[in-house]
């Protein structure tokens, strides 16, 4: 089975909490794998949700490494010809500026599911096949014919 791997990460404070555009983000990101599941199983790809936490120390060394998303590990904003800006934060981040994605002429501080799901889709769809293609020679008139793989 071919496996699309979603990878999530996001600033966790010491209480364990993030703030509001990564929280949007994170139930974002489970319905998009959750979608993704439902639609990529008929074809035989198993969908994988990865997070991890950026410590409060890490994300003060790079603030905009925090609500990042890889599929198939390429950024998000590769796979929908987005750029990545920031715009000042709140709550577990303080003051910090955070990661935003702009899609056209629309900028999200979360990401929505649907901008996942479309990545999604664009990423599995170039996918290897893991079976090789067979093809066969139909059989001539005394019965041989020939495959190849």
């Amino acid at each position: 089975m071919k496996t699309l791997t979603i990878r999530w990460q996001r600033l966790v404070d010491e209480h364990g909490q993030t703030c509001d555009r990564c929280g949007a983000t994170e139930a974002a990101v489970t319905r998009a794998a959750a979608d993704l599941r439902q639609a990529l199983h008929i074809l035989g790809i198993e969908v994988r949700l990865e997070t991890s936490a950026l410590s409060p120390a890490r994300f003060a060394q790079a603030p905009l490494e925090s609500n990042r998303l890889w599929i198939d590990d390429v950024p998000l904003e590769q796979w929908l010809g987005a750029s990545t800006g920031a715009s000042r934060c709140c709550s577990a981040c303080g003051d910090a500026s955070c990661r935003t994605l702009s899609v056209a002429d629309t900028t999200y501080e979360a990401i929505p599911a649907e901008l996942i799901v479309k990545a999604g889709l664009l990423a599995a769809a170039r996918l290897p096949d893991p079976v090789p293609a067979r093809c066969c020679a139909p059989a001539d008139k005394d019965g041989n014919g020939s495959c190849c793989s």
